[in-house]
């Protein structure tokens, strides 16, 4: 039977109408693949450990579908080795296919992947590591945690306001540390304040006390302190048996050295640490009271601290993106979702810088406080919508 051309082109058209439909389903019915780069394993493991459950309770709550796609998270521990860390995002880019990463607990383990993200043009979630300079090193890096500068800058300036003329700086020595020293030293000098000394602990083993002996050598109205999320506890033990406690020493510090995961481990010598951050599991919004309710209940009632509530938010930000681009989840496009974004967190209000793909959030100050017989972080002030001052104008 002889066709007509009007007939073979209709013919052509349905074809590849149909073609056009099943590709449209397989494509559907592709999960989209999360690498989430944890340390499970090894001194930063609480973060890993936040930061896992907090997923598990994000997917819990939203399902594992979104515009169609079955979302699959593959969780590997790199036990907080960068070395670990860069293999991990290779074999899970080249073997597993994933359309992102996420998690990084620590500045050198980002900093391993970052090079992955952008050859693989796959967004990387940066869910815990705060040094400044990580989204600098890939155009492909968003930001759920905090920025270091952000919170030690803000802190440099209030405590300038306060009874408080000379000071000693005690941060860990790595990026995240140096960021904490440069920006509260510059702020707080900014403001009037003088800074009498500048100690650096080593990040493997730290032992604060001949550091803590250098502090009372120096006289000054005040400490403030920077260490790694887990790393506060031992700090405020040796900070008591080296009796500073009773020295008149005023201790100020970033929220991470009294992390809500071990602040009631610290006991009554934590009581009244004055602590700048984004988040404290008090923080008293519906939204908030809403998200610990429910993460307690998930996780044997294990108290969520700020690394649950980035890995939290980092969920989010994946899944609007994902949602935005209606499902298809090329790389480039899911970023560019996510520049500008802007939602509720457990934490308040918070966007992603469109220019620098970096975290936009209220800073808290708070104060350690007995409330209902355990110890939490108690806001008494904030500033509003904090850009990272490394990437601004900022004095």
């Amino acid at each position: 039977m002889k066709m007509t051309l009007p007939k073979a082109l209709k013919t052509l058209a349905a074809i590849g109408l149909a073609a056009g439909l099943l590709a449209s389903t397989a494509h559907a019915q592709e999960p989209f693949k999360i690498g989430l780069i944890l340390p499970m394993t090894g001194p930063s493991q609480s973060t890993g450990k936040q930061i896992n459950a907090a997923v598990k309770l994000f997917m819990q709550q939203n399902t594992d579908m979104v515009a169609g796609r079955k979302v699959e998270v593959i969780l590997r521990d790199d036990a907080g080795v960068p070395d670990t860390t860069r293999r991990l995002a290779q074999e899970l880019v080249v073997k597993d296919k994933v359309n992102a990463l996420a998690g990084f607990g620590l500045t050198p383990l980002a900093l391993s992947a970052a090079p992955i993200a952008t050859q693989a043009k796959v967004p990387m979630v940066v869910m815990a590591a705060a040094t400044s300079i990580i989204t600098e090193k890939s155009p492909y890096i968003v930001r759920t945690a905090q920025v270091v500068p952000q919170v030690a800058g803000t802190m440099g300036t209030w405590a300038a306001a306060q009874p408080i003329k000379k000071i000693v700086t005690l941060v860990t020595d790595y990026g995240p540390g140096l960021d904490a020293e440069t920006w509260f030293n510059k702020m707080f000098t900014a403001g009037g304040g003088t800074v009498l000394a500048s100690l650096r602990v080593p990040l493997a083993n730290p032992d604060f006390a001949p550091f803590l002996q250098r502090m009372r050598d120096e006289k000054p109205d005040a400490v403030f302190v920077f260490t790694p999320s887990g790393a506060g506890a031992i700090f405020m033990k040796q900070f008591v048996e080296r009796g500073l406690d009773k020295s008149g020493i005023r201790l100020i510090a970033m929220g991470d050295v009294t992390d809500d995961d071990q602040l009631n481990d610290m006991g009554d010598v934590a009581l009244g640490v004055v602590t700048a951050g984004p988040y404290s599991a008090n923080h008293g919004s519906a939204v908030n009271k809403a998200f610990v309710k429910a993460f307690l209940a998930a996780n044997d009632n294990m108290r969520p601290n700020f690394m649950a509530v980035f890995g939290y938010d980092g969920m989010t930000a994946i899944y609007n993106a994902l949602k935005a681009t209606n499902g298809k989840g090329d790389g480039t496009a899911l970023v560019h979702a996510m520049e500008g974004a802007k939602w509720e967190s457990p934490r308040g209000p918070i966007a992603i810088d469109a220019k620098t793909r970096d975290i936009i959030q209220d800073v808290y100050f708070r104060k350690v406080e007995r409330v209902d017989g355990q110890l939490y972080n108690v806001e008494f002030g904030s500033v509003p919508q904090v850009k990272d001052p490394a990437k601004t104008d900022a004095p």
